[in-house]
């Protein structure tokens, strides 16, 4: 939300954020959502996890909430397509939420906390806007535990970089395994921890997926970032380009992605 984000927002990035659902990214809040709730989603970017959220909770109130202005716009055009009116979305700051004291039954943060420098600040105003009796949920993934097939020295080099600038940009890229270390230093009472993965091994998925960090390791301000940093000049990024295409050509070719999820509460 503030600072500068690794990714940035190129199409090869929202390709990925539009792919998330309430099943595939937040499964391990959905036993405690009911009817009528109120959710805020911090960090929705485009919105689908939100709208999902919303369609759960109804007629709950849900906010989503970003900090990048142009994300929010095509968040609200999901939003009136899928007709919730009772969503809102709107520009707002992981740090200093507009949302007033124990306003909210859920704050949701997908994904959020890695890219934060003061991820612990974060839980502490997600803490008041839950309230003592509210429910803060947070999943990241833990990029240090990434593990595919074939194991390609181009895709090796990937994740060489990707720590590097991620860690060279804000944040934190290992976060899932902080989770449950943050949300206590934040203050929750009670921290319940679970973990979960994604998992890209079909050929659809492969291609898809190995599609995206294709163009994502060209195109988007990760890029940027790692030429910017002295971190990589456009042979490298050309090197893992190509490693990422030849994984998706792969019949056997498979990547698991490690997430740490917390429910906290009081």
């Amino acid at each position: 939300m503030t600072g500068a984000y690794t990714h940035g927002h190129h199409e090869s990035v929202l390709r990925s954020h539009r792919w998330r659902t309430a099943e595939n990214s937040a499964a391990y809040l959905l036993p405690h959502l009911r009817e009528g709730m109120s959710v805020l989603d911090v960090g929705a970017g485009p919105g689908t996890i939100t709208l999902d959220l919303a369609e759960r909770v109804a007629p709950g109130r849900v906010r989503g909430v970003d900090a990048a202005a142009d994300v929010v716009a095509q968040a609200e055009v999901a939003r009136v397509t899928r007709g919730l009116p009772a969503v809102e979305f709107a520009v707002d700051d992981a740090y200093a939420l507009s949302s007033a004291d124990a306003s909210f039954d859920v704050v949701h943060a997908h994904q959020v906390l890695q890219h934060l420098e003061r991820p612990v600040d974060a839980l502490r105003v997600f803490r008041r806007v839950a309230g003592p009796e509210g429910l803060v949920a947070a999943r990241d993934v833990d990029y240090e535990g990434v593990i595919w097939f074939p194991r390609l020295p181009a895709l090796d080099d990937w994740l060489e970089l990707y720590l590097a600038v991620h860690r060279g940009t804000s944040g934190e890229p290992a976060a899932g395994r902080h989770l449950k270390a943050w949300a206590h230093e934040a203050g929750f009472a009670e921290v319940q921890a679970s973990a979960s993965v994604w998992l890209y091994e079909g050929d659809d998925d492969r291609a898809w997926w190995g599609g995206m960090w294709a163009d994502r390791v060209v195109q988007s301000a990760f890029a940027e970032r790692a030429v910017a940093l002295g971190l990589a000049d456009t042979a490298r990024l050309e090197r893992i380009r190509a490693g990422w295409q030849e994984w998706a050509a792969a019949p056997d070719g498979w990547l698991l992605m490690p997430h740490g999820e917390v429910l906290a509460r009081g």
